[in-house]
């Protein structure tokens, strides 16, 4: 499986027979799957959804969003907790190309993308119980 550092943005590739969440960058030796959104640039946001096998969710967000600030606790938590899913964040401030490239409209948006596809999104600031809902329903669909 392909697992792109989000340290380094290095691919690696960990072998099916070992664990993901175990694995550590064989470029800058950091783990793999950190337990925490990931902070993407407009340079990495690319080659971190596309080359990563497990299903990648993004949080679109600003600064000066309120829903968003409220929002943000909640992904955190879940990221904390999910293993079968990478999360990461891109700033829509300073990303604005991605955003628009990928339709955003309002924010806070999550779109959940498998292998650089988008798979399903959703706009507005959901409770813990509904982003779990929805990240359930979407991953039906990887």
């Amino acid at each position: 499986m392909h697992i792109v550092c989000p340290q380094c943005y290095a691919i690696n590739n960990v072998p099916d027979s070992k664990d993901h969440t175990d694995a550590k960058c064989g470029k800058c030796q950091h783990k793999l799957h950190t337990y925490q959104p990931c902070q993407l640039t407009q340079g990495q946001f690319y080659r971190y959804i596309e080359r990563n096998e497990l299903p990648v969710l993004v949080d679109f967000w600003a600064s000066w969003c309120g829903p968003c600030k409220v929002m943000a606790p909640v992904f955190a938590k879940l990221a904390g907790i999910t293993e079968g899913i990478l999360f990461a964040q891109l700033n829509t401030e300073q990303a604005q190309q991605i955003s628009t490239e990928a339709g955003i409209r309002s924010i806070p948006t999550l779109i959940l993308f498998h292998q650089g596809k988008e798979v399903d999104r959703v706009s507005g600031a959901l409770s813990e119980p509904q982003l779990k809902q929805w990240i359930m329903q979407a991953m039906q669909k990887c």
